[in-house]
């Protein structure tokens, strides 16, 4: 299916690894032009060389997204670089363990700046252009605002807040004719998962811990498989799809555990 996702510039923050990376990747190999924005020139710099040298078009802004005026400066900088907006990925975020016992204001303030205040200021200062060319927005987020995690009461709460901005912004851009969804993401393998399972005395057999309770197939969910599926929320194909809440997740969030074993 070709998604008709040619040409058009895509913002996709945290762009440069992980599940942004797998995003990037994939809407560049639909003719898309991704743009990263991400912390580290270095790390955008690479990706944008992979992208470049399997024939595809990328481009990269290097800002620290928890700082607002980053935000604007570099919305501005993909507009000035590209002439336009055609659609936005908030991805960018970290699980930095903020919890309600431990925490302090100061620490929860500073999770929810890394982890959702960027994401209404990407869309506030993108919102000019994507109302020229009636795009799309696609809010990356966490199974913890529906599940719980325990110790990181900042990151659950930051992911409930986009899961709400994402209903919050379909209702107030229907006049413009810009969609807004929201992807979940429970489950899904990426390097920091790796680094994250190897920190623990037995990562093997907590990996097959985890993913024993994934419903389909027993694995976790790939980078490319969310990437797939924000794609297609972007483009034109999903043209009557707005509001939305989708889980990519091998059922992980609502079919019944003990399926995961049958």
């Amino acid at each position: 299916m070709d998604l008709q996702l040619q040409n058009q510039v895509i913002i996709v923050s945290g762009g440069a690894k992980g599940i942004g990376e797998g995003i990037v990747r994939v809407l560049a190999a639909e003719g898309a032009i991704p743009v990263i924005i991400g912390r580290n020139a270095a790390d955008n710099e690479r990706v944008v060389a992979d992208v470049t040298a399997a024939g595809g078009r990328a481009g990269q802004v290097a800002a620290e997204l928890s700082d607002p005026a980053e935000c604007a400066r570099a919305v501005q900088a993909v507009v000035e670089q590209f002439g336009r907006v055609d659609g936005l990925v908030n991805n960018a975020g970290v699980n930095d363990g903020v919890s309600l016992e431990h925490g302090t204001y100061e620490l929860f303030m500073r999770s929810l700046h890394r982890n959702m205040v960027h994401y209404y200021l990407l869309a506030h200062h993108a919102l000019p252009e994507l109302k020229k060319s009636k795009g799309a927005i696609v809010n990356i987020t966490s199974k913890t605002a529906e599940t719980g995690q325990g110790n990181t009461s900042a990151y659950a709460a930051a992911n409930g807040g986009r899961n709400a901005l994402t209903r919050e912004w379909a209702v107030e851009l229907l006049k413009y004719g810009i969609r807004v969804n929201a992807l979940v993401v429970a489950e899904c393998w990426t390097p920091a998962y790796e680094t994250w399972i190897q920190t623990l005395p037995n990562p093997e057999e907590k990996l097959h811990e985890i993913t024993s309770k994934i419903p389909l197939e027993n694995r976790m969910t790939t980078a490319e498989e969310i990437a797939n599926t924000t794609a297609f929320l972007l483009s034109p194909r999903s043209s009557h799809t707005t509001g939305q809440i989708v889980h990519v997740d091998g059922g992980y969030v609502h079919l019944d555990r003990a399926l995961a074993n049958a």
